[in-house]
């Protein structure tokens, strides 16, 4: 069903589904004694939402090794140079002495539990009420604990976010460390640079942001997301993906963020993977990605 500008969801249907997707990916990545992640807590998560065609991918049931973008060794390596690069973001910031961060859109992200947050740091997350009900419950009930102090925020990015992260105690007097992962192209255009507008009027100087920058304009048309949609089907996970992307003319992330005042730094994916040891994957869905950057940009 194509998106609604008043759609809502859980971790097993429409956007929240690919955050499961996404957490699945953690957990292959995180399985085996050469582990490329350390993310204990993915799989129990995605066991708790309860896809099958990710619980049996977690427990090597579906075969992915003919496909050339699914396959087990190379969803894990494009989702360790993904968490890696955020996961050192965060770990930067907090050396550099910022206390406070923000992840948007949280899904099934495990960041307050799992990197080693100093002492006074809060972590917001900030997502769908159902999803952020659904993960602090689970990951209760499986008794682990964060590393920091988590404060979780439900709410719709497209609502008046930024009214919900202040009444949950938010100081914007303060630098922050703000993540924007995985998350743009589920948003319609003009929602994009009203997120980063209120991103940098929530921002003190010195706060840090990471996101991903995409310049193909076509990387997420229907035609290339229903071939990705295909694939996993096969698979016997029934989602079409054109559904999810708001399609339309957006700004250019970098471009719009340095006319905001942020100083911006852009590592190309390639870049990255080479960076990791991993080799970019010859695959003709991937190669619209091979322009893509990380992006992780300084304000003031």
């Amino acid at each position: 069903m194509p998106r609604t500008h008043d759609d809502s969801w859980d971790l097993a249907n429409s956007v929240g589904a690919t955050a499961t997707m996404v957490a699945a990916s953690r957990a292959l990545a995180s399985q085996g004694p050469d582990a490329l992640l350390d993310d204990p807590l993915a799989e129990p998560l995605v066991r708790a939402v309860g896809l099958m065609p990710f619980v049996r991918l977690i427990d090597g049931e579906i075969n992915l090794d003919d496909d050339p973008l699914l396959n087990r060794k190379k969803r894990a390596e494009q989702i360790t140079v993904r968490t890696r690069f955020f996961d050192d973001f965060f770990t930067a910031a907090a050396d550099a002495g910022v206390r406070q961060a923000v992840i948007l859109a949280s899904g099934l992200d495990t960041r307050a539990y799992r990197l080693p947050w100093p002492a006074g740091t809060t972590v917001y997350e900030i997502d769908q009420p159902q999803v952020i009900d659904f993960k602090t419950e689970t990951l209760a009930d499986l008794g682990a604990a964060p590393t920091a102090q988590r404060r979780a925020i439900g709410i719709d990015l497209r609502d008046d976010w930024p009214a919900a992260l202040r009444a949950g105690g938010f100081d914007a007097d303060q630098p922050t460390a703000w993540s924007a992962e995985g998350l743009l192209p589920y948003l319609p255009p003009k929602a994009q640079d009203q997120l980063f507008d209120n991103i940098t009027a929530l921002s003190a100087p010195g706060s840090r942001l990471a996101t991903e920058h995409v310049p193909d304009p076509d990387a997420f048309s229907d035609e290339r997301i229903q071939q990705i949609s295909e694939r996993w089907r096969r698979y016997g996970f029934d989602l079409n993906a054109a559904d999810l992307f708001y399609q339309g003319e957006r700004s250019v992330v970098i471009d719009y963020l340095i006319s905001h005042g942020w100083q911006v730094t852009a590592h190309p994916a390639k870049e990255l993977w080479e960076r990791n040891g991993f080799e970019f994957p010859e695959d003709e869905m991937m190669a619209v990605f091979a322009e893509m950057s990380y992006v992780a940009a300084t304000l003031g």
